[in-house]
């Protein structure tokens, strides 16, 4: 896989604000995706999804296992096309990959024959930015995401976290306006994954950005979003729409709380209903 493929697929250029803007930001309509299948005609993974996110939001999805929660970022990221419906950016379909949406794949996916600072600057590299204003960028990004000792380190020296916070850092080198989070920090233990959380919240939720993280933890899903998301077993649809009744900014402790409590029972009830 050649630096443009993984361009195009993983520094796809978030609007994020304390209180959401009453206009949709992403709008999907009536969404349904289907891939060949070896002993059907095809596999069906999303089946007639409406969804709407507001500017500066941040909405889980959650679901069981091949409900369609990694296919539907696709589509929101233009990498793949409907079968049938739309999704829509700031009201204009997505035909595409935009410089306005940034998506974090499960697998970092960095260039191994790159430098932690050459995985982040490539984005900037492939707009043309100048060679100054690029390492600018880079010193920026890797102090936030705590990688500046690990600069000039290949992925195949750094670990899983960091490689993760480096993909991370890539995505984000464009300020998209949208970011999209394919379960980042799945491969994590609990704790290093609350700190993960904590972090995304603290140090990428610039006023005006909206993101979609998809995850598998009910307690994620619950302390990073305004809203989540439950999607079917394929294929996949939308269940339920949940609000988080947590005001921001958030810390681990505030999961203790009964309204959380009530929000993950509530969420489990859903996902026992399909499993059932």
């Amino acid at each position: 896989m050649n630096d443009a493929t993984l361009a195009a697929n993983d520094a796809i250029p978030a609007v994020n604000d304390a209180t959401p803007a009453a206009t949709s930001r992403i709008e999907l309509r009536d969404v349904a995706v289907s891939f060949p299948a070896a002993r059907r005609d095809r596999l069906v993974a999303l089946d007639g999804v409406n969804l709407s996110i507001a500017a500066g939001e941040i909405v889980s999805l959650i679901g069981p296992n091949g409900s369609g929660k990694s296919t539907l970022l696709r589509v929101l990221a233009g990498l793949l096309r409907p079968d049938r419906g739309e999704a829509r950016l700031d009201g204009e379909k997505i035909t595409g990959p935009d410089p306005r949406i940034g998506l974090v794949f499960q697998d970092p996916r960095l260039l191994p024959w790159r430098t932690t600072a050459r995985n982040v600057s490539y984005p900037l590299e492939l707009a043309g930015w100048p060679r100054q204003a690029t390492e600018g960028r880079v010193r920026e990004l890797l102090d936030r995401v705590g990688l500046r000792a690990a600069s000039e380190s290949a992925p195949s020296q750094l670990s899983g976290g960091m490689r993760q916070r480096a993909a991370l850092a890539r995505s984000m080198a464009l300020e998209p306006s949208i970011l999209l989070l394919d379960e980042p920090f799945s491969a994590l233990d609990e704790l290093t994954r609350e700190r993960f959380d904590v972090e995304l919240l603290r140090s990428w939720t610039r006023p005006g950005t909206t993101i979609v993280v998809v995850t598998h933890s009910v307690q994620e899903a619950i302390f990073l979003a305004d809203r989540v998301i439950v999607l079917s077993e394929r294929p996949g649809i939308v269940v339920a729409d949940l609000h988080v009744p947590l005001p921001r900014p958030r810390s681990i402790d505030r999961l203790d709380e009964a309204a959380v409590s009530a929000t993950a029972r509530e969420i489990r009830s859903h996902l026992g209903a399909i499993a059932a």
